[in-house]
């Protein structure tokens, strides 16, 4: 087995499904497994080996990303920005901020998403402007997932004078004028610490643009939209997958004493629980060729993309609404595990680009209209 997944194995084993009620329970930001990701490397599993990284490409992130869901989607979907704003910082930054994120030196988040534009994460409303000291910043983001804990943002705003969309830039989360709300507090995805960063005249260095003015929406399009659309999906398919697990477990050791059987004997539960294997497996088949699309440059890569993560997104509450029906009124109980994976399941539809917005992407595509 690959280094990587016997680290992760070890680490959702022996951490990750150990604290996931905890940092459910508690809306606590799971620091013991991204510290136990520093410690292997695993932080910088997607950097050059030229900069001390481990040189993976979005595979292994999606591998890990998938496994860590399986026991807690919060912990996921910290490691999933992290490897997406990780991936721009690998093509766009400085050498030497490279190999600090490379050897665990930093956690790294995007900062896309604004109260002015909302879910349309490509138009920011945020400002950039020329400073005799640089660069001023001025914004007010949302759902900025480990805002409290990243240190590095990679970060959305107007250009500074070119056309264009957008302009990305690497800000540290130390920054002064950088101002981070309280703590989150929401149906799932409890642990993610996704809340509100606002920059009030926030000075960064010129060299801290990530490409050049006005290339944003390329650079989202061209190298965060592929892996993030794959790592949410693997999220998804995650929880499909612990989800099962818990079912099949459930069903096997819960008994009816008086017709000394197991829920497992009855034909109804077998076939929900075989229709939940179904869904995850015609998800992770999607997401499987999505991922060799891209290590391939396929022609139909950009729709299979989209595609993944729409299709996990609304296979992952599928699957979880018949995993409930399936438990009954066990489902309820927190030490089970369902209701906890029923209510992270639900982030996947509604967070950028949603579920709805995928469908009209899509749509476009495969009608022959531009997608963006």
């Amino acid at each position: 087995m690959t280094d990587y997944l016997t680290n992760v194995e070890k680490i959702a084993t022996d951490i990750v499904a150990k604290n996931a009620i905890e940092v459910d329970q508690a809306g606590a930001f799971p620091q013991a497994a991204i510290d136990a990701l520093r410690d292997t490397g695993m932080l910088g599993l997607i950097s050059a080996k030229s900069v001390g990284g481990l040189g993976q490409g979005p595979r292994a992130a999606a591998l890990v990303v998938e496994r860590l869901a399986r026991e807690c989607a919060s912990t996921a979907m910290v490691t999933c920005m992290h490897y997406t704003a990780a991936i721009v910082i690998e093509k766009y930054g400085a050498e030497a901020v490279r190999k600090q994120l490379a050897q665990g030196g930093h956690l790294a988040t995007l900062a896309f998403s604004e109260a002015g534009s909302r879910s349309h994460f490509w138009a920011p409303v945020s400002t950039a402007a020329r400073d005799p000291n640089g660069i001023c910043i001025n914004a007010k983001k949302n759902w900025v997932t480990s805002a409290h804990h990243a240190t590095l943002y990679v970060w959305s705003s107007k250009p500074v004078a070119a056309e264009g969309a957008s302009t990305l830039w690497l800000i540290p989360s130390a920054s002064s004028g950088i101002s981070i709300a309280g703590r989150f507090d929401g149906l799932g995805l409890r642990g993610n610490d996704s809340t509100p960063v606002t920059a009030e005249n926030v000075l960064i260095p010129t060299y801290a643009m990530l490409g050049e003015d006005g290339q944003g929406l390329a650079i989202m399009l061209d190298t965060v939209l592929p892996l993030f659309n794959v790592l949410t999906a693997a999220t998804g398919i995650g929880l499909m997958e612990g989800a099962t697990a818990a079912e099949c477990n459930h069903v096997t050791g819960t008994r009816y004493d008086y017709l000394d059987s197991a829920l497992s004997e009855l034909p109804t539960i077998r076939a929900y629980l075989a229709r939940m294997r179904i869904t995850t497996d015609q998800a992770r088949c999607l997401w499987l060729d999505t991922l060799h699309a891209l290590e391939t440059n396929r022609e139909d890569v950009m729709l299979r993309v989209l595609e993944c993560k729409a299709a996990s997104g609304e296979s992952a509450t599928q699957v979880l609404d018949t995993a409930m029906r399936v438990c009954g009124g066990a489902a309820f109980r927190r030490e089970v595990g369902v209701e906890r994976r029923f209510r992270d399941a639900r982030a996947g539809t509604v967070m950028a680009p949603t579920t709805d917005q995928l469908y009209d992407f899509i749509g476009k595509a495969i009608c022959g209209l531009p997608v963006f």
